[in-house]
């Protein structure tokens, strides 16, 4: 028996390795958000996270950025829905952007054309 409970408690430990890495922040600097002007391409409502895909103007035509969010679960939580942006929607977004210097990150908030604000956390007022 008190082998079976050593054995139980190293699986647990192993097991938990693999999800520290899934949710690992350490690509994405979050000391220096940005802030980016677009139009939605697309609203990935999909696990393990959500993707917003917004086409942003550069200085050579139009980038695409991809900017990762929480799971569906979460961001339901969070007041977000499957149809909060649609294709071809104004958007503004805050985000920390991938270190490489990629066109992608993590969202902090989206901000609709009528100026509602969407956050990835609860907001305290």
């Amino acid at each position: 028996m008190r082998n079976l409970r050593g054995l139980a408690g190293l699986m647990a430990a192993v097991m938990t390795v693999p999800c520290a890495a899934h949710h690992s922040m350490a690509m994405f600097d979050s000391r220096n958000p940005i802030t980016l002007h677009g139009t939605v391409k697309e609203l990935q409502w999909t696990n393990p996270h959500c993707f917003l895909q917004v086409l942003v103007p550069s200085a050579t035509g139009t980038a695409e950025w991809s900017i990762e969010m929480h799971s569906p679960a979460a961001m339901y939580h969070f007041g977000w829905r499957p149809g909060t942006f649609k294709r071809g929607d104004e958007v503004t977004v805050t985000l920390s952007p991938i270190k490489d210097g990629s066109h992608g990150g993590m969202l902090i908030y989206a901000t609709d054309a009528t100026g509602k604000i969407f956050a990835t956390t609860k907001v305290r007022r």
